[in-house]
Parts: C-alpha cells; structure tokens; sequence
C-alpha cells in the first residue's frame, strides 16, 4: 500500500484545522450555546464529506492500523495546529475579531487554570466522542444514510461541547485566538494524550471482544 505524501496529509489537515476555526469562531459569537454547540458540528460535518484530516478522527484508528499509520496521525496534529492557527490570525483582523478574543481568552483561562489530570480525563471523553462521530460519520456515509450522518455527527460533538470536555485542535484555536503561551501548548499537548486514549478506547474494547 502506498503512503500518502507528507503535503497530502499536510493540507487536508491544514484545511480541517481552518474548519475547526470555522466552528469555533461561530460557538464564540452565539450567545446561545445550544445553538452554537450545534452550529460548530458543521466544521466536522464538512471534514468528513470532503475527506480532510482531524487529529481527533485520525488518532482513534491507530489500533486498528499498521505502526506506520501513527505517522498520519503525527503530521496530521501538526496541520491542524498550523490552521488553527491560521484561521485565529485571520479572524482577529476582523471586526468580530476583538469579540472572539475575548470569549476564547475566558474560555483558555477556565481550562488553563484545571488540574493536569481533569485536563486529561476531560481529553479522554472528548476523544471518545470524536471517535464515535466520525465513525458514525463514515457508515452512515457508505450506506448513504443522510438523515443518520447530520445526526451521528452533530451530536456528539453537541455533547462534548455541552459536557466541557476538552478537544485538542479546538482548544488551539481558542488559544492562538486567546493569547499564545507556553502553558497553552502544554496544555494543548495534555489535552492530545487524552483524545488519543479516548479514541483509541472503543477500538481496542472492541479487538479484546473479538478475541474473546
């Protein structure tokens, strides 16, 4: 099988990273957040119907993937936090720019000031979240189920959100938007331990299932 080139991955990974963006500059403007909540699903609504890369989609497979695939995952982080990062820039040379600071600077501060091990418990459901909706995603995707797709994928990232779990390439947006900082990217690190043992945690209960 032929690896995917290091720019493949790269843009795709860029591109979800500005669609994240996306969500989260919307969840920040909304004063309601069950509307806001819901709106920010859009981002990894349209990373799946157009096969982008997202850290937190990725991460969970790696059980099921040959070792070399954790070098997708690895490159895939890295441009998400490039268009994260990208999109933050972007929206803070607006005019709703100055609006979005200031709720993703409330927001950082929250998060920032929990302990390393809330931070990581709180990664680990988001993880498993993100799993299941881009899993639901992708099956209800093969058997064109439209209706089931809008549905598996809003709402667990509903839930996450509602929830307060933490969602690393999210919490990057909201930190290159906030202000960048050492303890943000330690944070941010923190936060990728815990999706990745989220997501990885259905995988591998299912593979102990099979074997049983």
């Amino acid at each position: 099988m032929k690896l995917e080139s290091f720019k493949s991955i790269l843009a795709k990974a860029i591109m979800s990273g500005i669609m994240i963006g996306v969500g989260g500059s919307v969840y920040l403007l909304v004063d309601n957040k069950y509307l806001g909540g819901f709106l920010f699903s859009f981002g990894l609504f349209t990373i799946i119907q157009c096969g982008f890369a997202l850290y937190t989609g990725k991460v969970g497979y790696i059980p099921e993937n040959k070792p070399i695939y954790i070098r997708e995952v690895l490159i895939t982080l890295l441009g998400n936090v490039i268009g994260t990062g990208l999109a933050a820039a972007l929206v803070r040379l607006t005019r709703v720019g100055a609006k979005i600071h200031e709720n993703a600077a409330a927001a950082m501060d929250t998060k920032l000031n929990d302990d390393i091990l809330s931070q990581l418990i709180l990664g680990l459901f988001c993880g498993m979240l993100m799993y299941l909706a881009v899993d639901n995603g992708k099956r209800c995707r093969a058997n064109n189920h439209d209706a089931s797709f809008i549905f598996g994928t809003a709402v667990p990232v509903m839930v996450f959100i509602f929830c307060g779990f933490n969602h690393s390439v999210a919490d990057c947006f909201y930190m290159f938007a906030a202000n960048p900082s050492v303890d943000g990217s330690v944070y941010i690190l923190i936060v990728a331990i815990g999706n990745a043992l989220g997501g990885m945690l259905i995988p591998m209960m299912k593979k102990l299932f099979d074997k049983q």
